[in-house]
């Protein structure tokens, strides 16, 4: 097993640290575990998987986008 810390993780998933956080608590991003007390990590292996699904069900259709803003409701320079 290799692991990777989060500077290492940082580079492979382009997203910030709260949402890493967020989707661990979700139960929608691998797990991170610690290796020490001051040292956590994350599996290379189940991080490179949830990569590698999200692929899949992005090519599939089956993540669902975010809605575009509403830029009429804006409240400076709305646009008409």
């Amino acid at each position: 097993m290799r692991t990777v810390r989060r500077s290492q993780l940082r580079e492979i998933v382009p997203l910030s640290d709260t949402t890493i956080y967020e989707m661990e608590q979700r139960g929608e991003f691998p797990r991170r575990f610690n290796l020490t007390p001051r040292c956590v990590v994350w599996d290379l292996g189940e991080v490179e998987a949830w990569i590698q699904e999200r692929r899949n069900a992005s090519f599939s259709g089956s993540i669902e986008l975010a809605p575009g803003p509403d830029v009429r409701s804006r409240k400076t320079r709305p646009v008409k």
